[in-house]
């Protein structure tokens, strides 16, 4: 995995939740916290998903294939997508089932400061951990905003381990919310409440991963910055004149296809249009280095046709055909 995905970050947020998942269960057994138990859960999930996001960099570092020509880049999104669901199974609503039985059989908490000292623990190593998810993000962050970072992300990593980080202070904050409110009430229904505040917290933050992810799976193009610098590399005004249309694909977080139209001379011989798409070719490499994977068809720019607009019968995705309907 490079460098891009966070690998330290991941291994930070591993080692604290196995610590933290350690601590908590400890702290269940000897308060029968509710509370205790979802976060001990919680924690173990996440210690899983970290651990998925691991073999899932890899998985993607193995050889290309004649059966997957294009590599196997895309294992970190599929792995980065069960993170999601691990997140949303075994953390939100094993939280929820476990705070719905706190409500419905409340039990006093016995020996409170075992998990008030183990919550107060965890958020000093959560912090820790969350500190070097921001440190690492903060890297390739730039000037675009946290949503925007994790909304557009291509390495799945730091955003997922970001959310989770996130997720677990605020997690922790609700069980200390929770377990504090049932020691001054005296009524246990509290540590319920907190637990299942935790379990919709991490429903809410596994839709987030699983809807990003998706679109990760999907097939997402080139970033805006990185498009513009395709297209000024593309044409150099001499053989090369203009870009009829062109299509970007990342094939994994770090390779990008990049399939383009492009206008030639129309006197220009075959070699001459050959040497042109070569140089192109090495433009877009030095331009874009995750460009690895490059197709350019020469052509004959055309006013009329490009009058016409563009056919979408052509474009993938583009309208099912007749005999293709069912």
């Amino acid at each position: 995995m490079s460098a891009s995905g966070g690998t330290k970050a991941i291994v930070a947020a591993l080692v604290a939740n196995l610590a933290i998942a350690v601590a908590k269960f400890v702290a269940f057994v000897f308060s029968g916290s509710s509370s205790m138990l979802a976060e001990s859960v919680h924690s173990v999930a996440d210690s899983g998903n970290q651990a998925l996001l691991l073999v899932g960099g890899k998985k993607a570092r193995r050889e290309a294939t004649p059966e997957h020509p294009f590599g196997y880049g895309r294992e970190r999104y599929i792995y980065a997508f069960l993170v999601s669901i691990v997140l949303f199974s075994v953390g939100g609503m094993f939280a929820l089932y476990e705070g719905y039985e706190k409500i419905k059989h409340p039990h006093e908490l016995e020996h409170w400061y075992w998990p008030v000292g183990v919550l107060i623990f965890a958020i000093i190593a959560e912090s820790f951990s969350f500190r070097t998810a921001i440190k690492e993000s903060n890297a390739l962050r730039g000037r675009r905003s946290w949503k925007e970072f994790v909304r557009h992300a291509k390495a799945p990593e730091l955003p997922v381990v970001l959310l989770e980080d996130l997720g677990a202070l605020i997690g922790l904050i609700l069980a200390l919310g929770g377990v504090g409110l049932a020691l001054a009430t005296g009524d246990s229904v509290w540590d319920g409440i907190g637990t299942l505040c935790i379990g919709v917290l991490l429903i809410l933050i596994a839709l987030v991963l699983a809807a990003e992810t998706k679109s990760l799976l999907l097939g997402e193009a080139a970033s805006t910055e990185e498009t513009r610098k395709i297209e000024a590399a593309v044409v150099d005004g001499d053989t090369v004149t203009r870009i009829i249309h062109m299509r970007t694909l990342h094939l994994g977080p770090e390779e990008l296809l990049v399939a383009a139209k492009i206008a030639v001379q129309h006197d220009d011989t075959a070699t001459e249009v050959a040497a042109a798409i070569d140089a192109a070719e090495a433009r877009i490499r030095d331009a874009v280095p995750i460009a690895r994977v490059i197709y350019l068809e020469p052509d004959i720019y055309s006013e009329a046709e490009a009058a016409k607009g563009p056919d979408p019968e052509a474009t993938p995705g583009g309208p099912t055909q007749p005999d293709e309907a069912h």
